[in-house]
């Protein structure tokens, strides 16, 4: 019988601040040195490294449904493309989480409401581009880890037509899976990938990056562990379409050739519970 490689999810404290679905989830992701990472980290947590390397992200996915509590999502608000640029951090007791560098979003007032609380995200222009990884025979297996989440990232997905018409254009063959953005302010960046949806992912690395359940922020002159829990990622290896990016040198780290790792996934359900103060103390909302 095989091991399932993932680590189990913790559970969250309580109350269950927000609930959202993440779909079609394309990750980019290269090796730089532990050096370059460590001044985008909070005081109170390190680069966690891997392989003898911090590692930089691009990460693109589709929010869906996302709801305040255990609550139903939010019309029109809670549902938008995201791309983000992130790193990876480790407190002292081992407790791991990501650090945004910087996140794109369609939606100007979860922008506003995001970076008054210390979350730096910028408003943009983007979209999805995709055919072929909806209800692909990878994904809607009846059972196991990819099956289960699988069929959640099927829900709520739109312009089928449109992405089917595309790759008609293209003339490429099997699944593809893409992210553009355009920054009001210059940046921008467009990357596809073709997904091996008969190929899951379940190396070490691969874990290590996407195996994340919370994240690390600085706010009010404190720094936060924002806790999230999720099933394991149904994890596909796919390979480099297309890169045109700027968002990863505009956060300030610079990288060359093209990414070491490339997953894509259809996506899970989360969920965010209470912050933390990394002195131990929660916070008081």
């Amino acid at each position: 019988m095989s091991v399932d490689p993932w680590p189990s999810a913790p559970e969250l404290p309580a109350p269950i601040i927000m609930d959202q679905r993440w779909t079609d989830a394309v990750f980019l992701h290269w090796r730089i040195p532990h050096a370059v990472a460590a001044p985008f980290m909070p005081p109170g947590v390190v680069p966690d490294d891997f392989d003898g390397s911090a590692w930089v992200g691009l990460i693109g996915f589709r929010m869906q449904g996302a709801g305040l509590g255990r609550g139903p999502g939010i019309p029109y608000f809670g549902s938008f493309n995201e791309i983000n640029v992130r790193l990876y951090s480790r407190e002292p007791d081992g407790t791991r989480g990501v650090v945004f560098l910087s996140l794109d979003a369609t939606r100007l007032a979860v922008v506003l409401a995001a970076r008054a609380a210390g979350i730096p995200y910028v408003w943009s222009r983007a979209g999805f581009r995709g055919v072929g990884v909806l209800d692909s025979p990878g994904t809607a297996s009846s059972g196991g880890r990819a099956g289960r989440a699988g069929r959640a990232g099927r829900a709520e997905r739109d312009g089928q037509a449109e992405r089917d018409g595309r790759a008609g254009r293209d003339g490429q063959a099997g699944p593809r899976a893409g992210y553009w953005v355009r920054r009001f302010r210059g940046a921008r960046s467009d990357f596809e990938v073709a997904p091996e949806l008969d190929v899951e992912a379940t190396d070490p690395l691969s874990i290590h990056l996407t195996a994340r359940f919370g994240l690390h922020t600085r706010f009010l002159g404190k720094t936060l562990h924002v806790p999230n829990t999720h099933a394991a990622w149904p994890l596909y290896r796919a390979q480099l379409t297309s890169l045109e990016d700027q968002l990863v040198a505009e956060a300030g780290i610079h990288v060359t050739g093209p990414p070491e790792s490339v997953l894509f996934s259809p996506g899970v359900r989360t969920q965010f519970g209470r912050p933390r103060v990394l002195d131990g103390a929660r916070v008081g909302w």
